[in-house]
């Protein structure tokens, strides 16, 4: 949808939800899209209130008058809640910004070394663990990855620390959860079978002597990890760096 003139906001919002109710309900129809460019605040807010969910951004999607715009491409189908409570925040969980989270789980040995891993696809080492699927929690997520990189089931107990990450290298900003996996039992390392389709080694150590292979904030967040493993709080940290 493009016009010339910027609409009035209530009359565009009773024709979208009219026209989008008589093409599902009416004459069954099963889906219906509209694309809209991306600082069109009017039109997104009448698909808002019309059901329509956001299914992403189409980058530099269409040219209108000389310049290539992004657009945002919004879906509603005939079987989606619509009304009420659920449809508003149905369709405001599409659009709202949402988080990567990240859980990681700090297993040592019991001379208190700390288990790292060597990846395929980074330089830097990093603990097992790695990101929570939709829906799933943190913990869950942590125990699922290191029963895949590792081969083995650890239970992870408290939050060590809960760190916000800031854009790094192309990702965006995330959350991450360091979870105490605990000392690891002889037989539990001797059983321990790396991934092989990105594991490529591991390694036992100290923070200090592995910090000539991490970025600075996660060395400085995995210090305070450890000095956390005997508090009893997780510790909240921006970039690495304790909350004042």
């Amino acid at each position: 949808m493009q016009w010339d003139d910027p609409p009035d906001a209530d009359t565009l919002r009773r024709g979208v939800s009219l026209a989008a109710d008589d093409a599902l309900m009416a004459h069954g129809l099963r889906r219906l899209e509209i694309n809209l460019r991306t600082d069109d605040r009017i039109g997104r807010r009448a698909v808002h209130a019309a059901g329509f969910r956001l299914e992403g951004i189409k980058r530099r999607y269409v040219r209108i008058d000389g310049e290539e715009v992004d657009v945002a491409l919004y879906a509603r189908l005939a079987e989606d809640i619509v009304y009420g409570e659920r449809g508003f925040t149905s369709v405001m969980d599409s659009v709202l910004p949402t988080k990567r989270l990240i859980a990681h789980a700090l297993l040592r040995d019991e001379s208190g070394r700390l288990l790292y891993l060597s990846t395929n696809y980074k330089n830097d080492w990093e603990l097992p663990g790695g990101v929570a699927e939709r829906g799933e929690s943190p913990r869950t997520a942590a125990e699922r990855e290191v029963a895949e990189e590792l081969g083995i089931e650890v239970p992870l107990s408290r939050v060590l620390v809960v760190d916000w990450l800031p854009p790094y290298q192309g990702w965006s900003d995330a959350i991450e959860f360091i979870f105490d996996g605990g000392v690891l039992t002889p037989a539990q390392v001797e059983s321990i079978r790396l991934q092989q389709s990105e594991i490529t080694d591991l390694h036992w150590t100290d923070v200090e002597e592995a910090s000539g292979h991490l970025q600075p904030a996660i060395a400085e967040r995995l210090r305070i990890a450890v000095a956390a493993i005997d508090g009893s709080d997780p510790v909240p940290t921006e970039a690495g760096r304790p909350l004042a």
